[in-house]
């Protein structure tokens, strides 16, 4: 990957980057919808990527049409019969198939057919990082200590960079998130640690320090090791690699949300173009780990119960599901449009963080002096 970005002129390593890169993500979110769909009987008018000019097209023997469309910035799926009966002419509702429209199917159909885009993200995924183990190794960080901040808890124990830590408070340490798991909950506690150092073992103790929600000693981690993953263990260690991407983006959004993490790591389609080029000059294997991270991080944006968005439209479900009826059309709506300035609101904010990362706003500044 990095000889043929090599041969690409310098301006279009990161478009192209990034068009594979989000072209995948979307691609695979909106198949998710489509089979659903045509599981539940519901008839597909048309599956596209990207929005305005439709460049290529196909129908296929199903009726759907396959577009190619000019801004590959999204995609979507056109259900049949997506809109309310009272939203639309007596004349559309008379071209309606019978029994294959959207809103005529049960309510459990319709979130299968929602639910099922962020779900295909996730298995995206989970096949992606098993590929990975089978074809590189699952990526282990050895629990040596890099690097030990000056005057931190590490430091004052007596921890020195090059020790491998082998406990922790009793437990064995097999990888460095095995010594972030322990001490980010003992925050303030006396921690006994064993190390080896040049090929002797120290019994020391070690006080984590409160950091936010967390605790931390101020060790950095080591070298990175490649352990071999059989073809048949891959697909669980992806599934478990899926779940664990996914707990430690909730995380950060919920520190976020709580004032303990700042905003600033909030980025939006240029810091994602951006990542994309430079992960895609580091080789096939990178890119294809910054794409299953992404399919997660997509996934979970999904489900976020924001009207708008696939979890704001089960939310409706699931009202729906216990009040026996659909929720007003006018609660739909402000719903709808609440949803939608929140959205706009994070887009906003998210482009701003990206322009200033991409030092845009400096250098206005250095222009106007």
């Amino acid at each position: 990957m990095d000889r043929l970005f090599d041969l690409l002129p310098s301006f279009l390593r990161t478009p192209l980057a990034f068009a594979v890169v989000l072209g995948v993500l979307v691609f695979i979110h909106e198949l998710g919808h489509y089979l659903a769909a045509r599981w539940r009987g519901v008839y597909v008018e048309a599956f596209s990527i990207g929005f305005g000019k439709t460049l290529l097209s196909r129908t296929d023997k199903h009726g759907c049409e396959w577009r190619l469309c000019l801004l590959p910035l999204g995609g979507y799926v056109k259900l049949h019969g997506h809109e309310q009966p009272e939203d639309v002419t007596e004349e559309v509702r008379a071209a309606w198939r019978p029994g294959e429209t959207f809103n005529g199917k049960p309510v459990l159909s319709r979130a299968i057919v929602v639910a099922a885009g962020p779900i295909a993200n996730f298995v995206l995924a989970a096949v992606l990082f098993a590929a990975l183990f089978v074809a590189v190794g699952r990526p282990v960080t050895q629990p040596i200590a890099a690097d030990v901040v000056a005057g931190g808890p590490a430091a004052q124990a007596g921890i020195m960079a090059g020790d491998r830590i082998t406990s922790v408070a009793g437990n064995p340490i097999a990888v460095f998130e095995d010594i972030q798991a322990i001490v980010s909950h003992n925050a303030g506690v006396a921690l006994p640690i064993t190390v080896e150092r040049d090929g002797q073992s120290l019994q020391l103790t070690v006080t984590p320090q409160a950091n936010g929600s967390t605790a931390l000693v101020g060790i950095r981690g080591g070298k990175v090791a490649y352990e071999h993953v059989s073809l048949i263990a891959a697909l669980p260690e992806g599934v478990a690699q899926t779940w664990h991407v996914g707990v430690q983006t909730l995380e950060g959004v919920w520190q976020m949300i709580s004032g303990s993490r700042g905003t600033g790591e909030l980025g939006g389609p240029l810091r994602i173009a951006q990542l994309s080029g430079q992960v895609a000059q580091l080789g096939v294997a990178s890119l294809v780990t910054f794409i299953a991270v992404l399919s997660v991080n997509l996934g979970l944006l999904n489900l976020f119960p924001i009207p708008i968005l696939d979890g704001g439209h089960l939310v409706f479900f699931l009202l729906e599901a216990l009040r026996g009826k659909p929720l007003p059309p006018q609660a739909q709506e402000y719903g709808l449009r609440a949803g939608f300035a929140l959205l706009a609101s994070l887009f906003v904010f998210a482009t701003w963080n990206d322009l200033s990362h991409l030092g845009l706003f400096g250098w206005l500044a250095h222009l106007t002096g």
